[in-house]
């Protein structure tokens, strides 16, 4: 993209701006309250590489891979120090839309919700914040953001394989957590196993 530093930074601030919130909402759920620190350093390094854009319909996909990398840094630091969790604060989280209304995991058949009472959002993301990142990036980013498994692989630079791979095992991780986190809280309904 050729222009003016001028005109590259107030085009990059309006690309940015459109994308601010859908970014902030990812970082939220990949690294809790380390979002605002993963975000500004995706605005920055995206500001510095804005030349490497090749055109606006790209942009949200550019964003997100440098956010998910900017994500796995300020984990790594965050991993240094305990992390707290406000969970009053949570926004609705969307996955518990797709848990509770839709087939979450379209390719799963071994995941079965009905063992549970009460589950609202916070329990959806308490348990997410319990997966390895290696395993809840890819199940926040094509399940909730929609992004195909095929697009994250090429964003990740991985093999297809090796996503898919992640997200079954992530599938599998996340149930596993489910029933433990039901277990300790007491929302497993009479009767379930």
């Amino acid at each position: 993209m050729d222009a003016s530093r001028t005109e590259q930074r107030e085009s990059f601030r309006a690309l940015a701006s459109a994308q601010l919130p859908r970014l902030y909402s990812i970082a939220r759920r990949l690294v809790g309250d380390d979002a605002e620190d993963a975000v500004q350093d995706c605005l920055l390094k995206g500001f510095q590489r804005y030349d490497q854009l090749k055109s606006a319909e790209s942009a949200p996909a550019w964003l997100t891979s440098i956010l998910v990398n900017s994500c796995h840094d300020v984990g790594r630091a965050s991993a240094r120090r305990p992390q707290v969790i406000d969970f009053e604060e949570v926004e609705k989280f969307s996955l518990y839309r797709k848990i509770a209304y839709e087939d979450p995991f379209p390719y799963s058949d071994s995941l079965h919700l009905d063992f549970l009472g009460e589950f609202g959002p916070e329990d959806v993301h308490a348990v997410l914040m319990r997966l390895p990142p290696l395993y809840r990036i890819p199940l926040v980013l094509v399940y909730m953001e929609g992004f195909l498994a095929k697009e994250l692989a090429r964003r990740l630079d991985a093999p297809l394989g090796t996503v898919l791979a992640r997200l079954h095992r992530g599938r599998k991780l996340f149930e596993k957590e489910l029933w433990e986190y039901a277990r300790e809280t007491g929302l497993l309904k009479e009767g379930a196993r």
